[in-house]
């Protein structure tokens, strides 16, 4: 009876672990929502300010990618890279149509404000679950992860929108169609092209944690990598203008992207193979100490 009672209160005690861990884990969701809110009420609060500095301007010439390209273009004497005209307009067929974006962009801007935030709260719910030793080789996680979703963002909002909307807006099936576009259809172009940005600057972060489970090697990486290459150049043609210079543009960083995590991953393997050889070493000197 004693035994059974032992066991009893052994579940027990487990399970209010458990219940715990999952009270835990709501208060780091709740304080990233209240991060989110917050950040999406400023973004509401100066919608006007966001959607005329932000929002709209990949949308007129004046962009500082467009004037950039335009510099570039008087340096090599061509001006085959120089944008002079975006042929068309962005109306609202909706009633709901300016609210519903406002609300759509708050709410993002406040995810895309408050992400390093956000991590660090699962982060911080996550790491204590892992061993002393992952917990130093993942030492740093919050920074790099938050460097490298900004720096995807910022990829996504100077390059990769911007030269999409030359690309759509120059295209034309036939002269009489004019270009008016739907700030739906234009808000959601533009948050799902910097967004996805966002996540694909992940590459290497994604790669580290696929070599640690032993998914990913170097070996296997450099072996795709030519058809890696070919499928960066053809979302580059893809989602730019028909020029190689665009396409280069796009395609370098996602090139480079895939080199450094080819070199992360070689430290990662790198360094579990010092480890192995560490804890086998410690394993023999142990096993040839003499027992007092």
């Amino acid at each position: 009876m004693a035994k059974s009672r032992e066991t009893v209160g052994a579940s027990e005690e487990r399970e209010m672990s458990f219940l715990e861990h999952l009270e835990e884990l709501r208060w780091h969701i709740i304080r990233s929502m209240i991060a989110i809110f917050v950040f999406a009420i400023a973004a509401f609060v100066f919608r006007n300010f966001i959607f005329t500095n932000i929002i709209f301007a990949p949308s007129r010439i004046e962009f500082f990618t467009y004037q950039m390209l335009c510099r570039l273009s008087d340096l090599t004497g061509s001006d085959v890279l120089c944008i002079q005209e975006l042929p068309f307009i962005i109306q609202s067929r909706q009633m709901t149509g300016q609210f519903t974006m406002a609300i759509t962009v708050s709410a993002v801007l406040g995810l895309v404000v408050s992400f390093p935030y956000v991590f660090w709260e699962f982060w911080s719910f996550i790491s204590p679950g892992l061993y002393s030793k992952e917990r130093k080789l993942s030492r740093g996680a919050v920074f790099f992860v938050s460097l490298l979703f900004t720096m995807g963002i910022l990829f996504g909002y100077y390059i990769v929108s911007p030269l999409s909307i030359n690309f759509l807006s120059n295209f034309r099936l036939d002269e009489s169609v004019a270009n008016e576009f739907d700030i739906i259809s234009y808000v959601n172009t533009i948050t799902m092209l910097i967004l996805a940005c966002g996540i694909l600057f992940q590459l290497p972060i994604v790669v580290l944690f696929l070599t640690k489970a032993g998914i990913a090697t170097p070996e296997l990486m450099k072996q795709y990598r030519r058809h890696s290459i070919v499928v960066i150049l053809v979302l580059s043609a893809i989602l730019t203008p028909p020029d190689p210079m665009s396409q280069i543009l796009i395609a370098l960083p996602l090139v480079l992207l895939y080199q450094v995590s080819i070199y992360i991953s070689k430290v990662v393997i790198r360094r579990q193979k010092e480890q192995e050889i560490k804890d086998e070493l410690e394993l023999r000197q142990s096993r040839s100490e003499p027992d007092d």
